[in-house]
Formats: C-alpha cells, sequence, structure tokens
C-alpha cells in the first residue's frame, strides 16, 4: 500500500510582509470569525490591516517570520521514518489552514504521488471546531476541486493518547528538574483561549484539554503536585475561557510561587510559546514577583510523540471510523461539536 499522510497545522507568515494577508485568511475562516460571507471578508480586511502592525512586532522578536512551517516539516519527515516501518510505502505532506501551503496545493501533491490511500491527521491533540474541523473542511473543498479519488481515512482527536501524554510529561519532568530548593512551585498548563460562546455550543475543546492535563498529572505520580490549566492569547471583547494564564502569572506572583508553564495544546513552537510565553509572559511574572519562571517545551519532535502519531496513523488507516486516543468517540453527548459527527474523511 502507498500511504500519503496530511499534516493539519494553522501555518504562520513566512515573512512580515505576509503577516497582513496570512491574519487576513485567518479571520476569512468562518470558524474564526462568524459572519455572514459578504460581512466576513471585508470584515477580515479590516481586521487584519489593523491588528498587522501588532503582529509583525511580534514576529520581529523571532526573525520576522513564523517557526510553524518548519516545526511542522521536522515533524512530517519524523512521521515518514516513523511509518517506514511499518508501511511499505508513506509519505508525510504538510497542509496548513491560514498560509502556505494551503490545502489545494498539498492536495495536487498528494494527487500527483499516486497514494492507494489518504490518512488525515491535525497536529492539534484536542478537537475544536476553531482548528481541526476548519482545517478537515478546507481540505474537503480542495480535495473535491481537484477530484482527489483516493480513499481518505482520518485521525479525529488524540488527547490523552500515550505518545503524546508521555513526551508531555517528559518535557515537564525535564523543568521539575530545575526547581530552586526551598521554593514552592506551581505548575500552570496554558492552552489557547476560546470564546466561551464557542464551548457552550458544543465544542469539545476545553474537556479534552482538562483530559490531556488528567493524564500528565496521573503520569507524573506525584499526588501532591500543584497545578491549574488557564487559557492564552484571547482577542476581542468577548468573554473567553478562563482563567486567563495572566491572571493566574498574577495570582502566582501574589502567593510567592514559581511557576512551570507547560503549553498543553501546542505540539510546535510559534508564536504564543515563543513570544506571548517565553518573553511577555516571562516579563509579567517578574514584573509580578514571580520567584522564578520555567517553560516546558513543546512535544516538537519527541520519538514518543512520533511514535503515537505512527499508531493513530495506522490505527485510521485500518478502519472507516475516524481514530480517536480510544474505542470510537470519547466525547460526553453534551459536546454535539465533537470531531466524530463531522463523519468519515
Amino acid at each position: 500500500m502507498k500511504l500519503a499522510v496530511v499534516l493539519f497545522n494553522l501555518g504562520g507568515p513566512d515573512s512580515l510582509d505576509a503577516v497582513e494577508p496570512f491574519l487576513q485568511n485567518l479571520f476569512s475562516d468562518r470558524s474564526i470569525l462568524p459572519l455572514p460571507p459578504w460581512l466576513r471578508r471585508p470584515a477580515a480586511r479590516m481586521i487584519a490591516r489593523r491588528r498587522a502592525p501588532v503582529a509583525r512586532t511580534i514576529y520581529r522578536q523571532i526573525g520576522g517570520h513564523s517557526p510553524l512551517l518548519e516545526q511542522t516539516q521536522a515533524q512530517a519527515a519524523a512521521l515518514e521514518r516513523a511509518l517506514a516501518q511499518r508501511v511499505k510505502e508513506a509519505r508525510v505532506f504538510v497542509a496548513m489552514r491560514a498560509w502556505k501551503p494551503l490545502s489545494r496545493e498539498t492536495a495536487e501533491a498528494v494527487q500527483a504521488c499516486g497514494a492507494d490511500m489518504i490518512v488525515l491527521l491535525p497536529l492539534y491533540p484536542q478537537h475544536s471546531t476553531t482548528t481541526s474541523a476548519s482545517s478537515l473542511a478546507a481540505w474537503r473543498r480542495a480535495a473535491t476541486e481537484i477530484g482527489l479519488s483516493a480513499p481518505q481515512r482520518r485521525v479525529c482527536c488524540y488527547p490523552w493518547n500515550a505518545g503524546f501524554v508521555a513526551a508531555a510529561t517528559r518535557s515537564l519532568q525535564a523543568m521539575l528538574s530545575r526547581r530552586q530548593a526551598g521554593l514552592a512551585y506551581r505548575i500552570l498548563f496554558s492552552a489557547h483561549g476560546l470564546p466561551q460562546r464557542t464551548v457552550a455550543g458544543g465544542d469539545p475543546y476545553q474537556w479534552q484539554v482538562e483530559r490531556t492535563v488528567d493524564a500528565v498529572v496521573l503520569a507524573l505520580g506525584d499526588n501532591g503536585v500543584d497545578w491549574r490549566i488557564s487559557y492564552q492569547s484571547r482577542v476581542g471583547p468577548l468573554k473567553w475561557l478562563e482563567p486567563a494564564t495572566d491572571t493566574e502569572i498574577r495570582r502566582a506572583g501574589a502567593e510567592g510561587k514559581g511557576l512551570i508553564v507547560v503549553p498543553v495544546a501546542f505540539v510546535s513552537e510559534h508564536s504564543e510559546t515563543l513570544v506571548e510565553l517565553d518573553i511577555e509572559y516571562a516579563q509579567l511574572a517578574r514584573d509580578e514577583g514571580v520567584p522564578d519562571y520555567l517553560r516546558a517545551a513543546t512535544v516538537g519532535t519527541n520519538a514518543t510523540f512520533i511514535a503515537g502519531l505512527a499508531d493513530l496513523v495506522m490505527q485510521a488507516a485500518a478502519a472507516e471510523e475516524p481514530a480517536t486516543c480510544g474505542p470510537g468517540r470519547i466525547c460526553p453527548a453534551v459536546f454535539t461539536r465533537c470531531g466524530m459527527s463531522e463523519g468519515p474523511a
């Protein structure tokens, strides 16, 4: 079998000139800006134009571009090597939602490779309508437009996949080993935020983030660990998931606690980790009197994480129902926007 795997990720601008069009693509997504198309497009242009100067300042701090494509390509190469031990021929492709390579370009490359089967794999461990579902919808449009006919399967989500949890736990343990003697620490599991109305509408993201944290804390094997979940990157006037990461940083400062921040919903380093966590929140921690601020690395190309992804790919390829980290649908029925409701690939 000749297998093609498509990794879904958000993407990021590859230059400062690309910042505004990247933002325009981002806010043109109806899952991000739920407006009628005739209103969403001009609104996306206006928001992108307004936010571009601040965003350029952010990207200047990390070399003038997002490192997300290079990170995702490294993960693709690592996954391709892992799959080579299980499949006669496997190729791994990257499809970004808001910047190059977009789904159309990737779908054409997949079609040209002549794959017998395609597995779609989001690099979002926790499912959300704003991430995995949006990427899947863009892929389906592109695949239909070019007449991609090979059978398709998909991975839905994997919030407690053993490889992902083990890799995240190992990264956290590396920071635990750097604690200062005699200082009390709190582990802050920071996830990208969502508007509360998105979750209230049946999106399972928050529930799945909580399950990831439960699995990592269990893997630590320390019942006395002090930990909290928080949400970062909120924008706009809507009410977002709480508590906010900056609020928890201030709380830690007031309580004299050291902090170990774990980016629990990101698998790659990008602006939210390298700038928001490492620069902006690190400065906030200093300003608020946090005595020590440590940040765990994302799982990246950790071999255990990649092996977990390979397991999910093989599981998806062997069944018509989307693969998860459990037997079928893992979300309680209250989450009407569960990824399994999106149907097969």
